[in-house]
């Protein structure tokens, strides 16, 4: 079949897209045990050729202003789809035998998935040391396959684009410096050092006990997440009335949005971390997460309800391109990083639980410290995944990188061969921490703007339904500039909560 125009192509695509996405929900949601996403690649591979790719490529060249940026979009979906169409049979099976997996622990069978979210609620230390090497020795064994995937998909974009440079390539996508956002990341963690280890000692024995290794393993880090020795603040059965509450002083009425199906559900194969899929912006959104009780569980529920408030009050006459394909997520990572930050709010605390003013501060604290244990850890990551990046052919020489740069973040000790299951695609590291910058930043406009209780104002909801109605037309950066902050700017970051009070 010959090329199509762009505009048809443009519908095509969101058809396959919706079938993907809402393929995709179903394995992930445990509704499924096995994937068929290479079944629906198959039935559109007509759209992804190297013919259709040119086509998009040349209306590209000889476009300007947001047309430009839209065929740029297209262009970029339909060389990623090229990809997905060749190791589409082979992902399927990576994926499948990865829900099939099981280990065995204390004489129970477990998937893996289940053994991984297990970990955030045992509260044995030993137990958790135990089933955390289990769970780590089925993950790493998937490794060949996975690193086998990533040559795989790295040979093909690299022939496809022309561009052999994997960082320059990411950074064409993004529009950014990777380096240079690196750098100034690099300095933002090394002026907090020191404030960030007495936070790290106080919490860490708070949350696994003053008998733990000084470097404890990393499979302990979900159960610091879901704050586990305060667990009975934040109950399972209070996290959606909370959140919609919080949700609600802002002026968004979550439930009542009919395009935002939530699936709150607990599955043995649920995966479990929250997510949004946004399988037709902004008529069909899906926000998904498993509640295992804990204050994660409503982090995890205002985070995704950041992306789904993005997707689902887009403009719906926008065209597709710009409500659902963007150069990165680092625009809506914004957004879940804003409502998140609520639970970092003393306020939020006092108001929901019935704390006292000191024991909010407290709790408080202690989500700021797993917020900014995070935060080095993604930093120390982007370093690590542009070193791997720049010498791509020997990858397998960092492992050790990998493990040695996250110890020395937040020392807590990684597994080597944990390097390829903790890379997200596409640098996803970055946008993250683009997201963390501009959240601040974005935080720091409010206060000014609104006032310290931001969080709980109808003026909030009001600008954020301005910037949700763009949809992803914007890039991160832009929104940077309009509240007049240079986008690397992590001041307001360092003053806000990566320095320990």
């Amino acid at each position: 079949m010959d090329a199509r125009t762009p505009q048809e192509f443009e519908e095509r695509l969101a058809r396959f897209l919706y079938e993907r996405a809402e393929e995709a929900r179903a394995v992930r949601v445990g509704e499924k045990e096995t994937s068929e996403q290479a079944a629906i690649v198959a039935r559109y591979e007509d759209l992804f050729t190297r013919a259709q790719y040119a086509v998009l490529h040349e209306a590209e060249g000889a476009a300007d202003g947001d047309e430009q940026e839209r065929l740029f979009r297209l262009r970029e979906a339909c060389g990623g789809g090229v990809v997905v169409r060749e190791l589409a049979e082979e992902a399927d099976l990576l994926e499948n035998d990865v829900l099939a997996c099981r280990v065995t622990f204390r004489g129970e069978e477990l998937p893996l998935r289940t053994a991984q979210a297990q970990l955030a609620v045992l509260d044995d230390y030993t137990d958790r040391d135990e089933l955390g090497t289990l769970a780590g020795d089925a993950s790493a064994s998937f490794n060949d396959r996975r690193l086998a995937l990533v040559r795989r998909a790295e040979e093909l974009e690299a022939d496809l684009t022309a561009e052999v440079d994997p960082i320059r390539r990411s950074e064409e996508t993004k529009g950014i410096d990777l380096r240079q956002l690196s750098a100034a990341l690099q300095e933002a963690t090394r002026r907090q050092s020191d404030s960030f280890a007495a936070l790290r000692e106080r919490w860490t024995d708070r949350f696994l006990g003053s008998e733990r290794e000084d470097e404890p393993a990393s499979h302990h880090i979900s159960y610091i997440r879901r704050m586990s020795p305060l667990a009975g603040t934040y109950t399972k059965d209070r996290a959606v009335p909370v959140c919609l509450e919080t949700l609600e002083r802002l002026g968004f009425d979550l439930a009542a949005e009919p395009s935002i199906k939530l699936d709150l559900d607990d599955r043995p194969q649920k995966n479990p971390r929250a997510c949004v899929i946004a399988s037709d912006p902004p008529r069909v959104v899906h926000l998904i997460t498993r509640a295992l009780g804990g204050l994660h569980d409503y982090q995890a529920l205002l985070h995704e309800a950041g992306h789904a408030l993005h997707y689902a009050g887009c403009d719906p006459a926008l065209p597709y391109s710009f409500r659902r394909l963007s150069r990165d997520h680092a625009l809506t990572e914004i957004y879940s990083f804003l409502t998140e930050s609520i639970t970092r709010e003393p306020g939020w605390h006092a108001a929901h639980f019935d704390l006292t003013a000191d024991e909010a501060d407290e709790h408080a604290e202690g989500a700021r410290f797993t917020e900014v244990l995070l935060f080095r850890r993604y930093a120390a990551k982007l370093d690590y995944e542009l070193a791997f990046w720049s010498d791509f052919d020997h990858a397998t020489d960092y492992a050790t990188r990998y493990a040695e740069n996250l110890r020395a973040a937040i020392r807590f000790r990684y597994r080597p061969d944990g390097y390829l299951a903790d890379m997200d695609d596409g640098f996803y590291s970055a946008d993250y921490l683009r997201a963390w910058i501009r959240g601040a930043q974005l935080r720091a406009h409010l206060r000014a703007e609104i006032g310290a209780d931001w969080w709980e104002r109808g003026e909030t909801g009001e600008l954020l339904r301005d910037l949700f109605r763009e949809g992803t037309r914007p890039s991160s950066e832009e929104v940077a500039r309009r509240i007049g902050y240079d986008p690397l700017d992590t001041a307001p970051l360092l003053e806000e909560y990566l320095v320990a009070g």
